[in-house]
């Protein structure tokens, strides 16, 4: 194909959108498709061509790039009635881009040229091409989404065949949900012992036991400001569920992963699940029973 890439991305939430935007930039010809009009149209607004089903925006593309948020949603945009195999010819390169299952990634091998992607790096990353990308599929398939996403990324490693993208992304957001459980329960420790918490959260992020995304969440556990998330907290409970599995199939018992995984539930259902993953904090602190204690937040 010569000329600009075409490119089609599905799916255009936090992260699928900054894609979006930042192949435009790249100078890349982008049809975009969103259950919801608005956001398609607001990517549409930057320069993407907005399409009102999977299939017409795979219709001619040199890739497919599927940013969707489980495998439920992966199933219903490829095989749907106006599903991205209704029109995307058989040499387009399918990019699962999104967290599932390993297995559902594993599951697109009989489509020909698949990989799976694991994003690590937030919507501003995406849009700014600063993302670390992992990817899982054959050296050729993988050769070949290198180059049509080298504008996304700081770094495209192949770090083995189709579901390995997947398995170590899911292997990150572990330690990403493990991270936000212990920061949560060290401030609702502080709370019951009389600290005054936001101290204690921000001692963490000077410290040397803090990773980058612990002092990055700091700031929104201090300021209790979970709107507009960087990462869904109903996703990282999907992600520790999916962990959980992986375990359970590796015949492997993992306790933080399961402590992490029962908390993040608690916390969906509680209506926190649209809230930024660093509102597990929230949670943890409205289970510290409620006592007369010096420094305690009203």
């Amino acid at each position: 194909m010569t000329g600009p890439a075409r490119i089609a991305v599905c799916g255009l939430g936090v992260m699928g959108g900054g894609i979006a935007r930042r192949l435009v930039d790249t100078g890349a010809e982008v049809r975009v498709w969103n259950r919801s009009a608005q956001r398609a149209a607001e990517v549409r607004e930057a320069g993407a061509e907005a399409y009102a089903s999977p299939a017409q925006a795979a219709d001619g593309a040199e890739a497919v790039i599927l940013c969707l948020s489980d495998g439920e949603a992966l199933r219903e945009v490829l095989h749907g009635p106006q599903g991205v195999l209704a029109s995307a010819a058989p040499a387009t390169l399918l990019v699962c881009a999104g967290t599932v299952a390993p297995a559902d990634a594993e599951a697109l091998c009989e489509r020909g040229s698949v990989v799976d992607a694991g994003l690590l790096g937030n919507g501003v990353h995406a849009r700014e091409g600063q993302l670390r990308i992992h990817l899982g599929g054959s050296e050729e398939d993988t050769a070949r989404a290198s180059g049509l996403l080298a504008g996304l990324a700081k770094q495209i490693v192949r770090v083995g065949p189709l579901g390995s993208g997947m398995r170590l992304k899911l292997l990150m957001n572990l330690l990403m949900g493990v991270e936000m459980q212990a920061m949560a329960e060290a401030a609702a420790l502080a709370d019951a012992q009389g600290l005054d918490r936001n101290a204690v959260l921000r001692a963490i992020a000077a410290s040397g036991f803090a990773s980058p995304m612990m002092r990055y969440k700091t700031e929104r556990m201090t300021e209790e400001r979970w709107d507009d998330p960087d990462f869904r907290l109903r996703l990282m409970h999907k992600d520790l569920h999916l962990v959980s599995e992986e375990a359970a199939t590796a015949g492997l018992l993992l306790p933080l992963a399961s402590a992490a995984a029962d908390t993040h539930g608690r916390a969906v259902t509680e209506g926190l699940g649209d809230a930024d993953c660093a509102a597990i904090a929230r949670t943890l602190a409205d289970a510290v029973p409620v006592r007369a204690t010096a420094g305690r937040r009203p």
